[in-house]
């Protein structure tokens, strides 16, 4: 091999330049959240943004292409967190080179240029390398053998070793249904001092044979009951991990010691004050400062759902690892500044998002912080509840999952309190985890089309652009319960495709169309518009009066007021989207919308509630907009030079090669095929209407344009002379009279307070008399009607300065419920647990409750129980006490 290292960036450049001069177009990373995909989590693998390409479904202007394509497995199918940093080469994130054909050359090129490359171009010793074959893939293993010249030995045929038909090393597939194929796949060995044998032996899963490169055929259309359907065209799709390959062309074992991850470690080290850097805790937080970043750019935030939730646990795992290593401030963001530099060039998002990715994580951090407050008092619950000494597994694995508790703390506490924890009902709470996880990564759902249709259809014309009517358009497919049919009967529901039409099908947040497709004595009734396979449009609804076969022509007629109604929202929300960057920064990015024809819904990235005046701001920049009357420029062009245009994408939106950019004034230039305004002018007024958290770091603004907005004004100012009326004035002094009458209304309240604070005072001096005393300590347990759980705790408070070394329990009644007090003073603390006391009472009335040793509070139902539990209260302390 070659004397110098290559460093990853060279390994890309290198890559990407080897098969441009193959002739191959060079494409850009997709996100990691897959546009318009809702089957599948992550982008786990190259080939995700070229999946309805292999079904057919989708025409690119090339027939052979490469990208470096970063992708993420910590959830669904693919999902191994918990072994990220502790083995050589699992990874959250990570790099994936590949070449594609679709269509085009097929095994003897895509084999001849592997070979090239990695002996020729990265000079590996042939000697060094060996491949693997479908068992039944003939023509592969003669390529490798007379082409190639790799010796029979060192040719390895692998079968059906999964346990299934197909199920194999060596035949790849996307998911359980979709595009799949034999594969040949090369590995490195990295010499007999490392141990494991070759791929197909006992030994397999050792360390010297490491497989570098995977070369499918992509030949197949997988279906649900398991049959393989030829694809239209026989296709490529090779990927090779770029960090294994780093680690071999940089003369190291493990892909944590490449120059990347070292460089991410050394600072991790620095941030932790660790001096080992071979502790895996730093490869931990290493490889998941890449994970994290990259969500945070492609448009997930933390959250307790989906793609956040996996970016939570991420980033909580690494956080974890700090505290392990003692610390206990914000750090981790502080690496992406280090990150973007050893990665922006090769992915400028990055360093545009930066300030984003910062924010967002240290806004992680100092939340995680609050949740090892709350973990501490949830365990200490925990372990009161606990019996036999033993923490329950489920308890353990909520206090992980649901709150971030590192596992290891909680035995360390248990160990403390002379207590273990259930590992083995962890490790069951944790594998069901995963099951669901798994489970949720499959594909399935989605407007998905039968295999058939979408190999004889062609795209859907839209003519909705400028036109709500059109004649002539034919009927090329009908779904009737999901199947192809050829006709639908009157009083039948189904999905009509036409080849053109002007219905918008409901994408990029605004809703479909509706209206009526008709011809003679023939009406349907369109009550909805869906997208299928991102580009075929289908017409929902039912067939009200005559027939509809494939091949008629049938006329087309939107419902133009709903339609008018829906433009003035959307062409809105852009300007609305662009308001927000200006008052709160380039941070904000659109999370996802709703354009309706009575309202719009703009979720968007922020980290924290939005002020009256920055409301306030936004509504009249919007407005400034609106009276400018500019006109809503529309440019067709190519997506590099929309971006250069100044065309912002938005997120969870997939773009074709050809894109359309609309632009409005200065401020507004989005890529968007929604409809739109003229002008500006059209949308007449905008109101926003509320705003609030959606989930963590996700705000959301709802608000109205055109009539709505009016109607909605009108209402307002219905409601502000209705409230001047019920306070004697008008509007103009309606704020001084609601100041006025909520000052008088606290002024009352205190004066409440204060004569409930003097009955309890009088109630507790009352109730020390009829405290008991044994072995040396008063007890009290008694029911008070009509004090509240805060009248309760002055209460005993008092009691306890009177009665000294006492036990006491006091009930509340109020409408059939019982609110419980608990209180331990004096020489009985540490014999008596208030919280033990207040869960037995608690307990005997239908109720909970729980605190601290000296304090405890609970609730339950009021009745003859709540007498026979306060009755029993000195004998439960008598039996505490011997």
């Amino acid at each position: 091999m070659t004397s110098t290292p290559y460093s990853t960036a060279r390994i890309r450049s290198d890559f990407l330049e080897f098969f441009q001069g193959k002739g191959h177009t060079i494409v850009p990373s997709a996100p990691l959240v897959p546009g318009n995909d809702p089957t599948l989590l992550f982008t786990n693998s190259g080939m995700v943004q070229f999946k309805d390409v292999f079904l057919g479904a989708e025409k690119r202007s090339y027939v052979r292409a490469a990208d470096v394509q970063r992708c993420l497995r910590a959830g669904g199918k693919h999902n191994d967190l918990d072994s990220v940093g502790y083995t050589a080469r699992h990874h959250t994130f990570f790099e994936m080179l590949g070449n594609w054909s679709f269509g085009d050359y097929f095994k003897k090129d895509a084999i001849a240029w592997a070979w090239e490359l990695l002996t020729g171009v990265w000079k590996l010793p042939a000697e060094r390398l060996l491949v693997t074959v479908y068992h039944t893939d003939d023509e592969a293993y003669a390529l490798w053998r007379d082409m190639v010249g790799v010796p029979e030995e060192r040719i390895i045929r692998i079968g059906d070793n999964k346990g299934a038909p197909f199920a194999s090393d060596n035949f790849w597939q996307m998911a359980d249904t979709g595009p799949c194929g034999p594969c040949t796949e090369i590995f490195f060995d990295h010499g007999a001092h490392i141990a494991g044998g070759p791929p197909g032996s006992p030994d397999e899963d050792g360390d010297r044979f490491i497989e570098i490169w995977n070369l499918v055929f992509m030949q197949f259309d997988r279906q649900p009951d398991g049959t393989l359907v030829p694809l239209p065209a026989p296709c490529v799709d090779t990927g090779m991990g770029l960090e294994r390959l780093a680690a071999i062309l940089q003369h190291v074992h493990s892909n944590y010691e490449i120059d990347l991850f070292q460089a991410l470690i050394r600072h991790a080290a620095e941030l932790t004050g660790t001096a080992d850097l071979e502790n895996k805790s730093l490869r931990v937080i290493a490889d998941h400062i890449r994970a994290s970043s990259f969500l945070i750019v492609d448009g997930v935030l933390p959250s307790n759902e989906g793609r956040g939730y996996v970016l939570r646990r991420i980033i909580r795992r690494a956080l974890r690892h700090g505290w392990m290593l003692g610390v206990r401030q914000p750090f981790f963001h502080q690496l992406v500044g280090t990150l973007t530099g050893l990665m922006g060039e090769a992915y400028p998002e990055l360093p545009a998002a930066r300030d984003l990715v910062e924010r967002a994580l240290k806004a992680e951090e100092e939340r995680f912080a609050e949740t090892l407050d709350s973990g501490m008092r949830i365990f200490n619950d925990v372990a009161a509840r606990a019996t036999g000494g033993l923490i329950p597994g489920a308890d353990v694995f909520r206090l992980y999952d649901t709150y971030g508790f590192p596992v290891d703390l909680t035995a360390d506490m248990a160990r403390e309190r002379g207590m273990s924890v259930d590992m083995q009902g962890f490790e069951a709470a944790m594998e069901q985890q995963r099951e669901t996880a798994r489970a949720a990564g499959k594909f399935g759902g989605g407007t998905s089309l039968p295999a058939e249709l979408v190999a004889q259809l062609v795209p859907t014309g839209f003519l909705g652009y400028d036109r709500l009517e059109a004649d002539g358009l034919q009927v090329v497919a009908i779904l009737r319960e999901g199947r192809p049919a050829g006709a639908l009967e009157a009083g039948e529901e189904g999905i009509v495709f036409l080849d053109r039409t002007p219905f918008y099908a409901e994408s990029g947040g605004q809703v479909g169309d509706t209206g009526v497709l008709a011809e003679a004595e023939t009406r349907f009734a369109v009550a909805d518009t869906q997208k299928f396979a991102g580009q075929f449009h289908g017409h929902v609804g039912r067939v009200g009066q005559g027939r509809i076969a494939v091949g008629d022509r049938l006329s087309a007629l939107v419902d133009g007021q709903r339609r008018a109604a829906t433009v003035l929202n959307h062409s809105a929300t852009h300007l609305l989207h662009a308001a927000l960057r200006e008052v709160l920064g380039t941070h904000v990015q659109q999370k996802g919308s709703l354009v309706a024809p009575d309202r719009l819904r703009f979720d968007f990235s922020h980290f924290q509630p939005m002020s009256a005046t920055e409301l306030a701001e936004i509504e009249r920049r919007v407005n400034a907009e609106v009276r400018a009357n500019h006109e809503a420029e529309v440019h067709q062009m190519g997506m590099q030079e929309a971006l250069d245009f100044g065309a912002m994408a938005l997120f969870g939106e997939k773009y074709g090669e050809r894109v359309r950019v609309l632009r409005m004034g200065d401020s507004s230039t989005e890529l968007c095929g929604g409809t739109h305004v003229g002008r500006t002018g059209d949308i007449g007024v905008f109101k926003i209407t509320a705003e609030g958290g959606v989930s963590a770091g996700v705000r959301r603004i709802e608000a109205l344009t055109g009539q709505g907005a009016l109607d909605y004004i009108a209402a307002e100012e219905r409601s502000l002379d209705e409230a001047a009326s019920a306070l004697g004035g008008n509007r103009g002094d309606v704020a001084d009279k609601a100041r006025a009458l909520a000052e008088r209304i606290r002024r009352l309240e205190r004066e409440v307070e204060s004569f409930k604070a003097k009955a309890a005072s009088s109630a507790a001096a009352d109730l020390a008399a009829a405290a008991v005393e044994i072995e040396g300590i008063r007890v009290l347990a008694a029911r008070l009607v009509g004090v509240d759980a805060k009248g309760l705790r002055e209460a005993v408070d008092r009691l306890k300065q009177q009665l000294g070394d006492a036990v006491i329990v006091l009930a509340g009644a109020q409408d059939g419920k019982a609110a419980l007090v608990a209180g331990v003073n004096g020489s009985a603390t540490g014999r008596i647990k208030a919280g033990e006391l207040l869960a037995h009472v608690a307990s005997r009335i239908g109720g909970k409750g729980g605190g601290r040793p000296d304090l405890a509070q609970g609730g339950g139902e009021d009745g003859p129980a709540l007498a026979l539990a306060l009755d029993e209260v000195p004998a439960w302390v008598s039996q505490r006490l011997q």
